[in-house]
């Protein structure tokens, strides 16, 4: 039993490392290429789990083989648009200037249904304010909406926004978090003299965040969680 448990740690510990080095879109938006082969890799790494009598390596080397594959497939792509076409197809125009592309949809097997479906993922019901819309080789869509339809933005309507940078979080449950201080450019100091003007200390904090204009939002821990 111990056997069995040491190497399904070690197999999982190294499937989490195969995925983590052929790239963080594994995890989201995968190409059909690494579906497949995130699938393989499971597979494989499934077999020596389940029989004790199988070497590690068996599973192991494979799974290296796949992720050099995989790697060298990503490079093709890279360098090679039509071998990155052929590989993983390309972005399909469906709603051209207002107009349903009808010969799009059939190609692609999609009924209006499905294509009112992922309208509604993204916040559209009525598909008359598609200027256009995209799928994407993921298998998602990219829309965007008629000029009348779009949320005006700050220069449509003249107005002068300060840059307030990226909003993050620099304490979490008492604790200073360093890249986030970096991210807002604010130091230690900064937080600590601005906790004692709210009469509070670090280890009071449950959440604190700010941002580059040092605007900063605090939520206290409860007092039982303190005690």
């Amino acid at each position: 039993m111990i056997v069995t448990v040491i190497r399904t740690i070690l197999l999982y510990a190294f499937v989490i490392f195969a995925i983590r080095i052929m790239g963080k879109r594994q995890l989201s938006d995968m190409q059909t290429s690494e579906l497949v082969i995130t699938m393989i890799i499971a597979d494989i790494a499934s077999i020596p789990m389940q029989n004790n009598a199988q070497p590690l390596l068996s599973g192991v080397i494979p799974i290296l083989i796949l992720i050099c594959a995989e790697i060298f497939i990503s490079i093709l792509m890279m360098k090679l648009p039509t071998f990155r076409n052929f590989v993983c197809g390309k972005p399909e125009i469906i709603i051209a200037d207002g107009k349903l592309r009808q010969n799009i949809l059939r190609k692609l097997r999609l009924t209006t249904e499905d294509m009112s479906v992922l309208l509604r993922q993204e916040g559209i019901f009525n598909v008359s304010e598609v200027q256009y819309c995209i799928i994407e080789t993921n298998g998602r869509i990219s829309v965007l909406l008629k000029p009348e339809k779009r949320n005006p933005s700050a220069e449509d309507m003249g107005l002068n926004i300060r840059d307030s940078g990226l909003e993050a979080v620099v304490i979490s449950d008492g604790e200073l978090l360093s890249n986030s201080m970096a991210i807002c450019n604010v130091d230690k100091a900064w937080i600590e003299a601005t906790l004692r003007e709210e009469n509070l200390k670090v280890s009071d904090v449950m959440m604190m965040t700010t941002n580059k204009l040092r605007e900063y939002s605090i939520i206290r821990k409860c007092q039982d969680e303190q005690n």
